[in-house]
């Protein structure tokens, strides 16, 4: 392993399946579980004290849930946030990317796709799990951008044309790495210029990011 591990804090009121998750994660050299939590207001107290790299969130939990802990923990810059749900509900889907999560997963997800996944979550990168992807896209292409969004989020302008391309392709699902390969640049200026247009944007995640971009008919 080089560099730092990456700090993951689970987020789910099973015990059963946070040592679970615990046992699972734990067999990547490069990741370490720092904490974890049984509901949202904990994991919310957890992000802030612990400040991991991922928090792993389940959404249905007792008091706050996963999607109101995901947006008070990326609105305050705490975490990023992977969601990980038993339901396959599109109400949670678009609740937990609009509340800023870096991505969305089943608890049927195979152990090596979720390391995987809480390590591209880590390298800025977002993650839907293939079973709702579809039905992601199949929305977005059936929906017309919305009239006022359509004239313009406020921000767009604040954009360089090279920002504005980039989000574009992050309205496409592209990685880092292939903002590297469409524009020749490294996934270091890639994730730069990914960085610029979420804080340009007030984005906290790529894929919020892509919504609008979807929303704004700029994708």
């Amino acid at each position: 392993m080089t560099g730092p591990a990456i700090r993951v804090l689970l987020a789910d009121d099973h015990a059963a399946i946070r040592a679970g998750l615990c046992l699972m994660l734990e067999q990547a050299a490069d990741i370490v579980v720092v904490g974890e939590a049984a509901d949202g207001a904990i994991a919310i107290r957890q992000a802030a004290a612990l400040r991991p790299d991922v928090v792993l969130m389940d959404i249905r939990m007792p008091g706050t849930d996963g999607i109101a802990a995901t947006r008070a923990i990326t609105s305050a810059g705490m975490a990023d946030v992977l969601i990980l749900t038993t339901f396959d509900v599109d109400e949670y889907l678009f609740g937990a990317l609009r509340a800023g999560a870096a991505g969305f997963l089943l608890k049927s997800v195979e152990p090596a796709a979720l390391v995987e996944a809480v390590r591209r979550v880590a390298a800025g990168d977002g993650v839907i799990a293939p079973e709702v992807t579809r039905r992601l896209l199949a929305v977005f292409a059936a929906t017309e951008p919305r009239p006022a969004a359509a004239r313009g989020h406020p921000s767009l302008d604040s954009l360089t044309g090279r920002e504005r391309e980039v989000l574009a392709a992050l309205g496409r699902g592209l990685s880092n790495a292939d903002l590297a390969a469409t524009f020749a640049i490294s996934e270091a200026t890639a994730k730069t210029h990914v960085s610029r247009v979420l804080a340009k944007l007030g984005c906290t995640s790529r894929l919020q990011a892509a919504i609008l971009a979807k929303e704004t008919g700029i994708a």
